[in-house]
Formats: structure tokens, sequence, C-alpha cells
């Protein structure tokens, strides 16, 4: 199967690689911010228009929000077009008297609690291939002219702000974003809509490493290997050690990466991983996601920032206020408290400031509908709530409502250390 997909052409190709690179390497000299969102797992089953198309609106309503607050141009990345793969806690699941293997997303095996489809089975990857295209043709053809018209409030869902206390301003400021580009379009001379800001870029965890192979390959008149199955492939905790196949392969490919660290992550092992996977400095290429929790970034995050520093190579920090978060309910759901998520953001915006220098961006699990996989948030979302439209199988995500509550957090919180008004 590795073979076949790799006599197919590239997902994606190294001249959006390097553009990329590019913008990620002004995002660490503090010129641009990172938005880097998605579903924790695609599903094959979810590879239809209205989840893709739901999925990049409320990432380029977001990518406005935090432009608007920042006065920086914002990197628009997401978690699609490859997020097949996730690792697993445990290796088995028990349901009574069976136990099977987990399941560890489409791309290795299938959900349903049977031992048939809980067996990997090769050809999966080839129905990740060909899912994750789709995917792309069909937000290259968004994103290239007519999707969004988003100086047209019609097109924001709002409704939600009248449960929060920060409502006028929020109003102001969507006000102020449809305002900035009418002006735009007519300093222009273009028609409403037609006015080409949008970039956007892919990423994915690297776990499932004969897949990743299958797409790495060289190109014409470039050095080295590129994984062409994404833009921006990032290495998770759990297989992040220095001397592991995942940190082997990326120190081998000419991608910009990113690699989750955490509480289990030392400042020698952070040292370490740098020197393997940066030893260049080369402007772009290594980003540092980090993710603690509300209770241990303050403690945890700082040694490593110095550790880094001292390592003399530039990288940009990024945020995963998501996953140091997670809780079970008592009815056995898996959530996140958005209050707890803002806590987490808040501290490293602070911690990274104090420390002379920004955080360079976010990352978070979400999606573009109408989910209750997170409580908390502006409509005041209660663990009686999840059982409404929980649809993860894996991790919980932002409904829209949520994720756009948290840019508009963010972009206040970035106007504050800035010292400008986010409603301008």
């Amino acid at each position: 199967m590795v073979e076949e997909i790799s006599k197919l052409p590239p997902l994606v190709t190294s001249w959006e690689v390097g553009a990329l690179k590019t913008q990620l390497a002004e995002a660490a000299r503090g010129e641009r911010f990172l938005l880097h969102g998605g579903d924790c797992a695609e599903s094959f089953d979810h590879c239809d228009s209205p989840t893709i198309a739901n999925k990049l609106k409320i990432l380029l309503q977001m990518s406005l929000v935090l432009t608007h607050g920042s006065r920086k141009r914002v990197i628009r990345l997401g978690r699609f077009a490859g997020q097949y793969a996730k690792p697993r806690s445990e290796e088995f699941e028990t349901r009574g008297d069976v136990t099977l293997p987990s399941y560890r997303g489409d791309l290795i095996n299938r959900p349903e609690f049977t031992e048939a489809a809980r067996t990997p089975d090769p050809e999966l990857m080839l129905r990740g291939y060909e899912r994750a295209a789709l995917t792309l043709n069909f937000i290259r053809s968004l994103v290239s002219r007519g999707f969004v018209d988003p100086h047209r409030l019609e097109y924001w869902d709002l409704d939600w702000v009248k449960q929060s206390t920060m409502a006028g301003e929020y109003r102001r400021m969507a006000r102020s974003i449809g305002d900035s580009l009418r002006f735009m379009e007519n300093l222009l001379g273009v028609h409403p809509g037609e006015l080409n800001w949008i970039d956007f870029f892919t990423s994915h965890e690297g776990l499932h490493l004969p897949y990743e192979q299958a797409q790495t390959r060289r190109v014409p008149r470039q050095e080295g290997w590129f994984n062409l199955s994404t833009h921006f492939p990032w290495i998770g905790m759990r297989t992040a050690s220095p001397a592991g196949a995942h940190v082997e392969f990326f120190r081998g490919i000419r991608n910009p990466i990113g690699v989750k660290i955490g509480p289990t992550t030392t400042p020698d092992m952070l040292r370490e991983l740098i020197d393997i996977l940066h030893p260049h400095d080369e402007p772009g290429r290594l980003t540092l996601i980090h993710r603690f929790g509300n209770d241990s970034i303050g403690r945890l995050l700082p040694p490593l920032i110095e550790a880094a520093r001292a390592s003399g190579r530039t990288v940009l920090w990024c945020c995963d206020p998501m996953h140091g978060n997670t809780r079970v309910t008592a009815d056995g759901y898996k959530t996140r408290h958005f209050e707890e998520i803002l806590g987490e953001l808040d501290q490293a915006f602070d911690i990274h400031a104090a420390c002379g220098r920004d955080l360079g961006g976010v990352h978070i699990e979400l999606t573009g509908d109408d989910v209750t996989e997170c409580v908390g948030g502006a409509r005041g979302l209660g663990e009686a709530d999840l059982k409404r439209a929980y649809q993860s199988f894996l991790d919980p995500r932002l409904n829209y409502e949520q994720a756009l509550e948290m840019a508009l957090f963010v972009a206040r919180k970035m106007a504050r250390l800035n010292g400008h008004h986010a409603e301008g």
C-alpha cells in the first residue's frame, strides 16, 4: 500500500510548504500570529461539503477577529485533510467480557466495537489519501473566490453574545471588522467579496509513519525530502522521544514542523529535541506547541522557555490549551471546561511576555458545528448538555460559538498587551 500511494500525485506542493515556512518565520519574529485549529480526528464519514465548509468558515472568522485585535497578519493552519490517525492512552478497550484493540482513527481501523472493525486494515491508508485529496480540492475551490463575504454580519452567527457580559464590545468589534473590509474594497476598487485575502494551509499529526513515508519524496530543483501529505506535520507528545522513530523521520524532512511539549518534557529533553530537529536555526522550521493545563502551566512552562532560549535557536511558541484540561464526567463523557481553557491561554500570554517574548499562536480542537462537547462559554453549557449533541469519537471540541468566543478573548488579550483597544 505504501508503494501504491507513493506513485500517486502529492497532496500539497513544495512551493506551498516553502510559503508556510516563510510565514512561520515571520510569526517567530513577532510579525504574524498562528491560528492552528480543527478536528481532534477526522472521520471518513464526515468528508462532506457542509462539514468542511463549516470548519473553514469558523477558522476564517476567527482569523479576522485575531487580525483585528492583534494588528498582525494571521496564518490559517487547519487540522484537516489528513488528521485521520490518533494515539490512544490504552491499547485495548473492554466492554463487558469483550476486549478489542482501541480505535486509533480511520486511517488504521474503524470505530465500531467488533473484531472485524478494530482489526488494522492497510487499505484504509489509501482511503485516507483519497479523502484528504477530496478535502483539499474542496478547500482550494472555496478559498479561491466567493466562499464567504466576511464583512457582512448576516454571515456571522452572534446570537450567543447576548449571554456574554461583553456583548456590546463583541458587536462593536464585528462592525469594525466589516467597516475595515469595506474600506479596503473601496480603496482597491473591487466589488464586495472579490478581495483575494485568503490563503490556507493544512496540518496533521504525523503519527502513522508508513502513511507519511508514502508521500515523502524529492522534488525537482529543491534539496532534501518533502513530506507532501501536508504542509505542516507535527509530533505528538507520545512519540516525541529524541531516540524515537518519529523524531528520526521528522529530522529528515524539509517541511516546517511542530512538536507537542508538556508536563513530561524536561529542559534537557527539549534541548535535545531542538538540537536534532532544528540544528541549523532555519527560519520557520520549528514550532513548539505547549500543553500543560490551567493548573500547571505557570510552574512548568518557564523552565522550557529558558531551555529553548539557551539553545540559541529561534522557535515559534504556540499554546494548546485543550489537552491539559481534559476531564471525564460521572456519566463517562470526556469534556473540557471552557473557563480552564481560557485560563491556560491567559497565563500563556503573560508568561511569554514576562520572559521577554510574544506567544506566537494558538492550537485548538474545534468544529464549525453545533456540538455540545465542552462545557462553559457564554451560553453556560453544563454537563447535562453534553448528551444533546456529543459527536466526537475521541476528544471534545469547541463548537462554533465557543471557538469564536475564544478568538474574541485572545483578540482582547493581544490588544491589551499591544497597548490598543480591540474594538478599534
